[in-house]
């Protein structure tokens, strides 16, 4: 559940609150649960809406704690120029895959990032490989329109 508020896009100070958000859930509809159904999709279902809404209150919020300044994160072999690069890149390519609907962001991130099979992805949300494919191709286009959206606004900054 941890991973998947992660691929999910809660942010990683939020990750530990967000992951008590799901045992909570997962208490309070117990009961509710159909055994006939494979109890990790269940987690996922519940792991991803409670990531939309911590996503969703994540623009409420104006500070962005960190464990180590971005400093501190990097070799010292790298300039100061490349260390905020290096920044810069990881915060575009954040803002990129908050665009993405969670369960699209989920699937690309599993495949692009961690570099899963399909059929890996398949077999843990409890889904057929075409609706894997189907998502991930879903997700790819949306990737791309909204990198090209982060570059021009980018470019829109530098002149």
């Amino acid at each position: 559940m941890w991973l998947t508020l992660q691929r999910a896009g809660v942010r990683p100070s939020d990750l530990e609150d967000a992951l008590q958000e799901v045992f909570v859930v997962v208490h309070r509809r117990l009961p509710s649960y159909d055994p006939s159904s494979k109890i990790t999709s269940w987690l996922f279902g519940i792991s991803v809406k409670v990531a939309a809404q911590f996503r969703r209150r994540a623009h409420l919020r104006r500070e962005h704690s960190v464990e180590e300044l971005p400093e501190q994160q990097s070799s010292n072999r790298h300039s100061p120029e490349q260390i905020a690069l290096d920044l810069e890149a990881r915060q575009r390519l954040v803002r990129v895959l908050d665009t993405l609907e969670p369960r699209l962001r989920a699937v690309f991130v599993m495949f692009e990032i961690d570099g899963m099979s399909c059929s890996e992805i398949a077999a843990q949300l409890d889904v057929p490989v075409g609706t894997v494919h189907s998502r991930l191709h879903t997700a790819r286009k949306a990737f791309a329109a909204a990198a090209q959206r982060e570059h021009l606004r980018g470019e829109g900054r530098t002149r």
